[in-house]
């Protein structure tokens, strides 16, 4: 029996892609015995044994405990310098029977392989890769991931569509995903109909759920690159919000809610205190104060941040400004993390509840 492909491509960066991918996976297992995961070109990429791996094979395989070899599964990482390189030296041919030979190797004892592709469908037309040569040269049929909207969406989605059509690539459908709760039927609906003009059918629609978009305190602490000054337990404590210490201590009893991280100058400890009192006397919420980022390099009296410390409280130390680190966590792009497990529980059961699992095996027959 041949081995059934799935490409998740997406119609940009950022759609939520690898989010669908990983509880595609986990709903596929349900009904596939041997599935395998492969990411054939990858931009992000972490070091493993000494080699370049996509970040995403590396998610994949702690989340599920694969067994393959993480250069099968990311046989290109494309590192600095990479486009230039083979702009002046092109080996079109070297990088596709790398990609092909990973594909042998994963699918020896496989039923089932799900490939991800990187961004947007011409994403790697630079070295002769790009999303859609990629799933016509492993033979796999296309899943497409979309923004929740109508307009832009449809056009997005048919702009995609183009580029997998010249290469004879089948696009099977559409998954919409982060729809606006209060917009959801009225999108769905549109977004429905509008492509069912075009032939293209629709699905998944995937509600916009913030607790899956909100960064963990490790996240936070890793973007800003400080001195962690506490025990890495409660690191994966999500953050809902963000405040800046620059209010009188009475105040802050007001502002700290479920899930905050405070971003406070050390020599602010009577607003400290004050907070850390809150955190431990408000009985509505679990985590108050969810971590503490102390800016400007210093770090408070030793018998405060033992206090800290006591109440379970992630702290860091960084040299910035508070403005400035409140301006690097806004820019921050959340992403899953393995240690995750409640986000990553969220994503399995979102996707088999929002996404037709059987219809798409179904067409990939």
């Amino acid at each position: 029996m041949s081995v059934k492909s799935l490409f998740v491509a997406a119609t940009r960066q950022n759609d939520g892609k690898t989010m669908v991918s990983l509880g595609l996976f986990h709903a596929i297992m349900k009904r596939f015995p041997k599935v395998g995961y492969m990411k054939p070109v990858g931009q992000q990429y972490r070091i493993v044994d000494g080699k370049k791996i996509d970040k995403d094979a590396v998610l994949f395989q702690q989340v599920y405990d694969l067994k393959d070899k993480f250069l099968s599964m990311s046989p290109i990482a494309v590192p600095r310098g990479f486009t230039e390189a083979y702009i002046d030296a092109p080996r079109k041919e070297e990088l596709e029977q790398k990609v092909l030979a990973a594909k042998a190797e994963l699918i020896v004892d496989k039923d089932f392989l799900l490939i991800e592709g990187t961004g947007h469908s011409g994403v790697g037309t630079v070295f002769d890769l790009s999303n859609a040569r990629t799933a016509k040269l492993l033979g796999a049929k296309v899943v497409l991931v979309s923004l929740g909207g109508i307009g832009r969406a449809i056009d997005e989605i048919m702009l995609n569509k183009a580029v997998f059509d010249k290469e004879g690539v089948e696009l099977m459908g559409v998954i919409v995903n982060k729809v606006k709760e209060d917009k959801f039927e009225k999108v769905g609906h549109y977004v429905e109909a509008g492509l069912a003009r075009l032939n293209i059918p629709v699905l998944g629609k995937i509600p916009y759920i913030p607790s899956l978009h909100r960064p963990s305190v490790d996240a936070v602490f890793e973007e800003l690159e400080g001195e962690v000054l506490s025990s890495r337990g409660s690191l994966y404590r999500s953050i809902e919000r963000c405040i800046i210490g620059d209010m009188v201590p009475h105040d802050i009893l007001n502002i700290v809610t479920q899930n905050t991280l405070l971003i406070v100058p050390a020599n602010r400890e009577g607003l400290i205190m004050t907070a850390l009192c809150g955190n431990l006397l408000r009985s509505d919420v679990t985590n108050a104060v969810s971590g503490i980022v102390f800016t400007g390099g210093k770090v408070p009296h030793q018998q405060v941040l033992e206090i800290i410390k006591k109440a379970n409280i992630p702290v860091m130390t960084v040299s910035q400004d508070s403005f400035s680190v409140a301006k690097i966590i806004t820019k921050l792009l959340v992403k899953l993390r393995p240690e995750e497990t409640d986000k990553i529980k969220k994503v399995q059961s979102v996707v088999e509840e929002y996404v037709d699992v059987d219809r798409i095996c179904e067409l990939i027959k």
